[in-house]
């Protein structure tokens, strides 16, 4: 068996990013990721404005307090104000231009405005609540990398600078292959020793989170004829396959042979993890495949760990291995095996200090209530059983599988 930091290593490593774009307006960016640099056009802000409803005066005039000024203008954003007159204030709101000749701002909340003028009652401060020209982003500075995968905030980036449009790698498009005779799909008759497939929605789902393309379901029956031609069907029509289960050393674990059968390379067999030991790598067609346990337990930590690193560096994708955090086991026993084991947490953070790692009360890797309760997997290290209070690596799910 393979130690799991090799394999994860492996499969990340594995992906080779698109070499293919295309160019998309902002409506159609969400979950995309960009394929080339971005540089600011412009200023932004792109002149110096005001961070408050106030009042903008020379700080200078308040020497002496309380003292009314004139209010010369009213301005509201997206007006020229006029050059400050000495001894009076321009009335401003957030976001209007800074008058020339103005070095302060002072909040509506802290003077007070009649039919005389505007009163101030404390000395203003020299740059008080200004936002300065080009404070966030300066014109020909990069403020997006290739690579990046665009949410919300990308998106309201490109508008700031007046971009419509820019350049994205295509969606990554994933083939999964089911396999069994006990499967039925939901919402059918459930036969006698039957079960649903419960990996082919979760699958899709997962692949669906990390902005893939709609994915291609198969589903074959314990049949070397009908492995083969769907694994190579997905093979031939997508850039990722994930097959799941009949990749062990049963009877009826036919996906292994029939990879070989199709003339493909096992390059990865078996991780010690747990769950989903039973994990291959392969390549099929000159694609990659990876090859999951049929348990949906398994399937579903093998994905979040190993596999969606591989989807991020085929996207495309600058970061493939999100953070890996620390948190303080809470279980109410030792844990730990001869494999690493990957145990489905609730983290809990307390007012000060690292989260509380509390374990699931079902670790079995039947367990599938647990995989909607859980926020995280923590790692217990093969060895030495770890003590409740040891502080361990933890994956959020949120970060693993986005």
């Amino acid at each position: 068996m393979m130690d799991f930091d090799r394999a994860q290593a492996q499969l990340a490593e594995r992906a080779q990013p698109p070499v293919g774009q295309e160019t998309l307006p902002l409506a159609a960016l969400l979950g995309r990721v960009l394929a080339t640099d971005i540089q600011a056009t412009l200023n932004l802000p792109p002149a110096d404005n005001s961070a408050m409803d106030g009042y903008a005066l020379r700080a200078a005039d308040t020497h002496q307090i309380p003292i009314t000024l004139a209010v010369q203008q009213r301005c509201f954003a997206g007006q020229t104000p006029q050059a400050l007159l000495p001894g009076h204030a321009i009335r401003l709101f957030t976001g209007s231009v800074l008058p020339a000749g103005a070095d302060t701002i002072v909040m509506q909340e802290d003077c007070h405005e009649d039919e005389t003028g505007v009163t101030f009652t404390a000395t203003a401060q020299v740059g008080r609540h200004i936002r300065r020209q080009g404070e966030d982003m300066r014109q020909g500075d990069r403020i997006l990398a290739a690579g990046t995968i665009l949410t919300p905030g990308e998106i309201a980036v490109l508008a700031a600078q007046g971009i419509d449009q820019v350049a994205v790698f295509p969606r990554l498009k994933i083939g999964i292959l089911t396999t069994g005779d006990e499967l039925v799909p939901p919402g059918q008759p459930l036969p006698p020793a039957a079960i649903y497939n419960s990996n082919a929605p979760m699958l899709a789902s997962l692949c669906q989170g990390l902005h893939t393309a709609p994915v291609q379901l198969r589903h074959a029956r314990d049949n070397d004829h009908a492995i083969q031609q769907a694994l190579s069907e997905l093979a031939n029509e997508c850039d990722l396959v994930l097959s799941v289960g009949g990749a062990s050393v049963g009877e009826k674990d036919l996906v292994k042979p029939a990879i070989e059968a199709l003339g493909g390379s096992l390059d990865l067999w078996r991780v010690r993890m747990k769950p989903g030991k039973p994990v291959a790598l392969a390549t099929l067609h000159a694609r990659t495949l990876v090859c999951l346990p049929g348990n949906p337990v398994s399937a579903f930590v093998v994905f979040a760990l190993l596999v969606s690193p591989l989807i991020r560096g085929l996207q495309g994708r600058k970061q493939v291995l999100p953070t890996v955090r620390r948190g303080i086991l809470a279980s109410d026993r030792p844990l730990g095996g001869e494999r690493d084991d990957f145990i489905r947490i609730q983290a809990r953070q307390p007012a000060s200090g690292l989260p509380t790692l509390t374990p699931h009360t079902q670790q079995s890797s039947g367990a599938l209530s647990s995989l909607a309760w859980a926020d995280g997997l923590a790692r217990i290290p093969a060895g030495t059983p770890l003590q409740p209070g040891t502080e361990v690596d933890w994956y959020a799910l949120t970060d693993w599988l986005a």
